[in-house]
C-alpha cells in the first residue's frame, strides 16, 4: 500500500504548524498522530494542523485529530485548523465537530487566532 501523506512542521512566530498534504485515513493517519505527539511532548501546546492540501479525511483522521485536542486542551492548548476545501469542511460539518475545533480560512488567520490563545501571550502581556 502506498502511503499518500506527507506532514511537514514548522515555526511561525512562536506557533507550531503542521501542514499535511494527501489523504488522511486509516492506512495514515499514524503519520499525522505522530508528527502532533512530537510537537505536544516537546512541550508545544498551540498547535495549527494545515489541512489544506489534504485530499481525504476519514473518521481515523478525525479521531487523531479529535484526540490531540484533548491532549492540547489537558495542557491549556489549542488546536487550530486551516481549511476552505468543501469535502473537508463537510466531513467536519456532518460531525459537528466544526462547533468543537476553531476552522480558520488561511495559515495567517489561524496562527493569529492560535497565539490570542496561548496562555504565555497573555501572560507576557
Amino acid at each position: 500500500m502506498a502511503v499518500n501523506l506527507s506532514v511537514t512542521s514548522a515555526d511561525h512566530d512562536g506557533v507550531t504548524v503542521v501542514a499535511a498534504e494527501g489523504e488522511i485515513d486509516v492506512y495514515t493517519a499514524q503519520i499525522l498522530r505522530d508528527a502532533l505527539d512530537r510537537h505536544i511532548s516537546a512541550g508545544q501546546h498551540t498547535i495549527v494542523a494545515d489541512l489544506e492540501r489534504v485530499t481525504f479525511l476519514d473518521s481515523t483522521g478525525l479521531g487523531v485529530l479529535v484526540g490531540r485536542l484533548k491532549l492540547l486542551r489537558n495542557h491549556s492548548g489549542w488546536l487550530h485548523l486551516v481549511a476552505t476545501q468543501d469535502r473537508i469542511l463537510r466531513v467536519f460539518s456532518i460531525t459537528g465537530l466544526d462547533r468543537v475545533f476553531p476552522i480558520h480560512a488561511t495559515r495567517e488567520d489561524a496562527i493569529d487566532a492560535a497565539k490570542a490563545d496561548d496562555p504565555r501571550e497573555s501572560s507576557a502581556s
